[in-house]
């Protein structure tokens, strides 16, 4: 008999959670010394979790008002922002005290309220506000989170992301605005993060695939003079690209080709193709079919950079296999995978030479590297 054989047969499986769900046994700890304090801990710690979305809301309605950036010229009480609000200042109060309860503001001895440093964060981190904005969408949708899983809802994420679904034709302008400005707002930290994990050495043009109105492009361009970038997307969001890119006054240094890696082959004449948030936005066969593409324009020794959230895998992450996840169910085509995963997939495609470097930031993104052979 092996340990494990030994273990089994002394503590049957479950016989933890079994022994945790007796309400006499939960009395007992409840009233023994030092135990007690464990229990009282995991109560705690469940009822956060029952509390997030409504720790959540609160955050969504600080931003929703502007109530950060009024306090950034100093402390105020809720009189003083309850005209600006539009909320009688009661009920202003409550708030307030709410934003204070979870570390976005500070109360001070004469009852006004502050920033706390990590409040004053949503006013400088670029695309912070425009997520937690967006993430409305998102709460809607996970109303009923049953459903969600399900497949019987039709949710709002997916509308306002209609380029994954293959609606290339039904993208109106302003919801490529939309979508554009929130890529853009938010990819500048990805793309930061992104360039500190890749090593760029002796890459001499970039092509990136799926990358929106170029934010990662744009922020290479200023490391790097000595490549050549070009943005591969659909042709819905050329013009916006072209006016974010030239107002970045860098026209001259990123060319922008219009298509759908779903229906058009890749461009070639890249030995670097970069896929920033782009898998996770998708089902299997149609990453399959991009990361066959990208073999397919990269010439022997070119590299493919992919940079996303990724699930932990055999090890539940607390982000990305919580809101990662349950966002790219939303989006009704996309999902998280691990590293392993796409490690898989990208080897499926012809790559090897498959790299991860360890993140800075696993909820902003990972990244994966691959070499093709030859």
């Amino acid at each position: 008999m092996n340990v494990t054989d030994l273990v089994r047969r002394v503590w049957p499986e479950g016989w933890l959670p079994r022994l945790a769900a007796s309400p006499r046994f939960q009395d007992w700890v409840g009233r023994t010394p030092g135990l007690s304090r464990l229990a009282a801990r995991d109560g705690v710690r469940l009822f956060e979790i029952v509390q997030g979305f409504v720790r959540s809301q609160v955050l969504f309605a600080i931003v929703s008002l502007d109530i950060p950036e009024r306090l950034m010229a100093g402390a105020a009480g809720a009189e003083d922002l309850s005209i600006q609000a539009g909320i009688p200042a009661d009920r202003l109060s409550l708030l307030l005290q709410a934003g204070a309860g979870i570390g976005i503001l500070k109360r001070r001895r004469d009852g006004r309220f502050a920033l706390s440093r990590r409040g004053a964060v949503l006013c400088g981190v670029p695309g912070l506000r425009a997520m937690i904005l967006h993430n409305g969408a998102l709460y809607r949708d996970m109303g009923n989170p049953v459903s969600l899983l399900r497949g019987d809802v039709r949710t709002e994420v997916a509308a306002a992301w209609p380029y994954v679904l293959g609606e290339t034709g039904a993208m109106r302008p302003r919801v490529v605005e939309a979508y554009s400005e929130l890529m853009a707002e938010t990819q500048k930290l990805v793309a930061q993060d992104t360039l500190r994990a890749v090593d760029l050495h002796g890459v001499r043009r970039l092509m990136d695939v799926g990358g929106g109105t170029g934010a990662f492009l744009v922020e290479l361009a200023r490391e790097r003079r000595d490549i050549e970038l070009c943005l591969f997307d659909l042709p819905a969001v050329e013009t916006v690209a072209r006016e974010r890119i030239e107002a970045a006054g860098l026209a001259g240094r990123i060319e922008v080709l219009p298509g759908s890696f779903r229906e058009d082959p890749l461009p070639g004449g890249a030995d670097a193709i970069s896929l920033v948030r782009v898998l996770y936005d998708h089902d299997e066969s149609t990453v399959a079919g991009l990361l066959d593409a990208c073999f397919a324009s990269l010439p022997p020794g070119g590299r493919i950079i992919i940079s996303e959230p990724m699930s932990g895998g055999d090890r539940p992450d607390p982000i990305t296999d919580v809101y990662f996840a349950f966002y790219t169910l939303a989006m009704r085509t996309g999902r998280t995978r691990s590293r392993e995963a796409i490690a898989g997939m990208v080897r499926d495609a012809g790559f090897d030479g498959i790299a991860t470097p360890r993140p800075a930031r696993p909820y902003i993104t990972s990244v994966l590297t691959a070499v093709r052979p030859g």
